[in-house]
């Protein structure tokens, strides 16, 4: 066996990593690679694995090969240029990291006040139907880790309506390029609200049969109740935010903390883990999370449909460009702007020097990142087939932990 040198949890007391060879694992441990996983599922991800039979000892993920590049490329190119790489982060929900980034702009501009009401009831719409999608996914797809076969495919039926329809809005599948700063790309297509309230009404009951064939299902129940228990201050203590957080009981949502956008103005819950089926902040809690969160986005998508048909209706003289800058040369600062995607915290550093178009750095605080790096704390004492569980719960898109 060739000596492997990885960092180990304990390197958070010896400066020194671990080395992991014949002579440092004991006599009945062996070292396994779980992965690399192909990137049109998870991403490429390897787990390295240490196991005393089936017993998991200890983890060590080695995020992958996209090498996306998004810091650098943002601080070679114009501000208003950044958001297709934005997109290319989490790319099964380039909305919301899209409004994320538009948002952080702006307010280095002092513009977010200019922006039009309709422009923001639209972009909380888009950005909602893509949480709806990029939930579809985490959830169908963790369902066909540990063995369902059918949600898989009904989330991707039902995902499918979403993408066609933020397709119709802005002539891409996955990577939008529709949310502007300062504005949007285009208003919505003339009859978007009714079919969007016609998926709607389609939906609803889709959850509740979700929720009998996956959620109520006893192999599902066994296989995630009382696995990969995630304790809240451990939660808080990793940085670990969104579905996983809730999840471990913490009602922490950036939409109610911030209050960014209009999302003050519109009435939904915020779903916590209640150990209903097993302990506070297992694979259960985390899915049932996202699944309410389903359910919520519904009611937020309906609310802004109301909104957009009635006293915020199209009109001819509306243009969703007319706030946005010729030039984007914001003053001399640092700002941090955050925003709840779908995974979690996704964040934004910036700092200008108040003379360029380009920003000297723009850090990005990816959710996929800081939740990958729980896996370990929440893993050990576990069975290997239970692994796989608890790397599917935590739903991460390596294009943004490897950006």
């Amino acid at each position: 066996m060739n000596i492997q040198y990885q960092y180990h949890p304990d390197h958070l007391k010896n400066s020194e990593p671990t080395v992991f060879n014949e002579s440092t694992l004991k006599k009945e441990e062996m070292l396994i690679n779980l992965g690399p996983q192909h990137p049109s599922t998870h991403g490429v991800l390897r787990l390295e694995v240490i196991t005393d039979g089936e017993i998991v000892r200890d983890v060590i993920p080695h995020m992958g090969y996209l090498h996306r590049c998004f810091e650098k490329h943002a601080e070679s190119v114009p501000f208003n240029q950044v958001i297709p790489y934005v997109d290319r982060m989490d790319y099964v929900a380039a909305m919301n990291s899209e409004h994320a980034y538009a948002m952080g702009v702006e307010r280095m501009l002092g513009i977010t006040d200019q922006i039009p009401r309709r422009v923001e009831y639209i972009r909380v719409l888009v950005a909602e139907l893509n949480r709806l999608a990029s939930h579809f996914v985490a959830i169908g797809t963790y369902g066909l880790d540990i063995g369902a076969f059918t949600p898989f495919l009904w989330m991707m039926r039902d995902r499918e309506h979403i993408l066609r329809l933020l397709e119709w809005a802005s002539g891409a599948r996955m990577l939008y390029n529709y949310i502007w700063v300062g504005g949007l790309f285009y208003d919505l297509p003339v009859g978007f609200e009714e079919r969007a309230r016609s998926f709607s009404k389609y939906l609803k009951p889709k959850l509740v049969d979700l929720k009998k064939l996956l959620l109520s299902n006893k192999i599902f129940i066994d296989r995630t109740a009382n696995v990969g228990v995630l304790p809240r201050d451990l939660a808080i203590n990793y940085g670990v935010t969104g579905p996983m957080l809730r999840g471990s009981g913490l009602k922490y949502d950036l939409r109610r903390v911030d209050g960014y956008s209009v999302y003050p103005e519109l009435d939904f819950e915020i779903p916590v883990g209640e150990g209903a089926k097993g302990s506070v902040g297992d694979c259960w809690d985390r899915t049932w999370v996202r699944f309410r969160e389903c359910e919520e986005s519904i009611k937020i998508i309906d609310q802004c449909l109301e909104r957009l048909t009635s006293d915020l209706k199209r009109t001819k003289e509306f243009d969703p460009r007319a706030v946005v800058p010729k030039k984007i040369r914001p003053k001399a600062q640092d700002l941090y702007v955050r925003a709840e995607n779908p995974k979690g915290e996704l964040g934004f550093f910036f700092r200008t020097d108040g003379r360029s178009d380009q920003p000297l750095r723009c850090k990005a605080r990816a959710c996929s990142f800081v939740n990958l790096s729980v896996l370990p704390e929440i893993s050990k004492g576990h069975m290997l087939s239970d692994l796989v569980a608890i790397m599917g719960s935590i739903d991460v898109v390596m294009g943004e932990v490897d950006r």
